[in-house]
């Protein structure tokens, strides 16, 4: 039965998939012919110190998703143990531990989110999340040491970038020690699951190796590793950092209309990169698609592309469709119907960064130029107002106003907001209260 499910997907190549999408940095020899021979278990390691994962893990969960299309079964290892650690590889500094309450939640959070991409209940292939912190909770550190350290010699451990671009401004032996405790992960893997090949970030070739050093000569097993470059932006800049932080998977983090804004605001030459990376979309798909995009940029064919498959993935087609309404309410026409029908926390998305303004809900009853320019400074003065009501330059929830204009409860946004939009590019929210 196993056979069926990895002869059925065969012609799938998995190394030859993530190949030409630009998504392979380091392989071992002998990996691409392991996939080949037979159904393989391959696994990821998850760092569990938050409770959302966010677009910098993505690669990593394609690269699961791409190992399960083509027959084979994705491990998910979530360092319940690890995480209390703090892995030492592209970090500047030691990182703060957690407790194991924290992990829990984290580690059960992650989960979800991993269910959005990958088929936990399909048969032989079907992906499978274990924790580390399983198999750490009873091991003793004498015995560690003694069963486990004593086949990697410090020489070794030394010569991993990892640990030596580390050295001058500190390290300590627990992060230190971080490369045999992922290194034994990779064992007992091996030894209780038959996971044959570890996959991971190009940050991470140093402790993977380990691994499959340690199952050498423990016992005396072959395998394997592949990694994935790490993703940067075409001006250089870290990709998935905005100026607020992490761009999240977890839409109370980051709201969808946020997360559709990070992709539909790439840039050309990066779209051409991630729509390999990030879609499902084939090769000729892609490169039809590249082709009308060249023709006409200005659509960002690309990007949105990219924006919607990724968005309706991590989340959902309603979270694109508000997505979309809420990009068009900022960016296009759209209509106070439009505007009522966004939940508010999306709302304040939206127009997060423009100028509030608070008033009582008593003030609704005044003049509307009183409003706009005594209890609100929106205006310098009533006469602006006035001169730009009559230009038909002011709007009220994305409705132009007349002079005889009064506000009311009812034009109230999730019972407290009025939307005001001065020209064409000018907003003001003001908070009834």
């Amino acid at each position: 039965n196993n056979l069926s499910i990895f002869e059925k997907n065969l012609q799938m190549n998995f190394i030859q998939e993530l190949k030409w999408r630009g998504m392979i940095h380091d392989i071992m020899p002998g990996s691409e012919e392991q996939f080949q021979n037979e159904m393989t278990s391959a696994y990821i390691g998850f760092d569990p110190t938050a409770d959302s994962l966010h677009v910098g893990n993505l690669v990593q969960i394609m690269t699961l998703l791409h190992l399960q299309k083509c027959g084979h079964k994705p491990i998910i290892l979530v360092g319940g143990a690890t995480g209390m650690v703090g892995d030492p590889s592209g970090k500047s500094k030691e990182r703060n531990l957690l407790n194991e309450k924290t992990l829990t939640h984290n580690l059960n959070s992650v989960q979800k989110q991993l269910n959005q991409f990958l088929n936990f209940d399909c048969g032989a292939n079907s992906a499978e999340i274990v924790n580390n912190y399983s198999w750490f909770k009873n091991f003793y550190f004498l015995d560690f040491i003694r069963d486990i350290g004593k086949h990697i010699s410090i020489n070794y451990m030394m010569s991993k970038d990892s640990v030596k671009s580390r050295l001058e401004t500190g390290l300590s032996f627990t992060e230190f020690s971080y490369q045999l405790v992922q290194g034994y992960d990779f064992y007992w893997l091996w030894k209780n699951k038959n996971c044959k090949v570890q996959l991971g970030g190009s940050d991470q070739w140093g402790n993977i190796v380990t691994g499959t050093e340690l199952i050498r000569r423990i016992g005396e097993g072959k395998t394997y590793a592949v990694t994935t470059p790490l993703i940067k932006k075409a001006d250089g800049g870290k990709f998935g950092k905005t100026e607020e932080g992490n761009i999240w998977l977890d839409k109370t983090k980051t709201s969808a209309y946020k997360f559709y804004q990070f992709w539909l605001n790439i840039s050309d030459e990066d779209a051409k990169n991630y729509i390999k990376i990030f879609t499902l979309k084939n090769e000729n798909e892609i490169k039809q698609l590249i082709l009308e995009h060249e023709n006409a940029p200005h659509l960002r064919l690309l990007q949105k592309a990219i924006a919607e498959e990724v968005t309706i993935r991590v989340h959902s087609d309603e979270d694109l469709k508000t997505a979309i309404k809420a990009t068009s309410i900022l960016f296009g026409k759209s209509t106070k119907e439009d505007l009522k029908s966004l939940d508010e926390y999306t709302f304040l998305s939206v127009f997060e960064g423009v100028p509030q303004f608070n008033i009582n809900l008593a003030d609704l009853k005044l003049d509307v130029a009183d409003v706009l320019a005594e209890k609100t400074n929106i205006f310098l003065s009533k006469g602006e107002v006035r001169r730009m009501i009559k230009s038909n330059a002011i709007s009220v929830n994305k409705e132009k106003i007349s002079q005889n204009f009064q506000f009311e409860k009812i034009d109230l946004l999730s019972g407290k907001y009025i939307l005001v939009q001065k020209g064409k590019k000018n907003y003001y929210l003001i908070i009834a209260s």
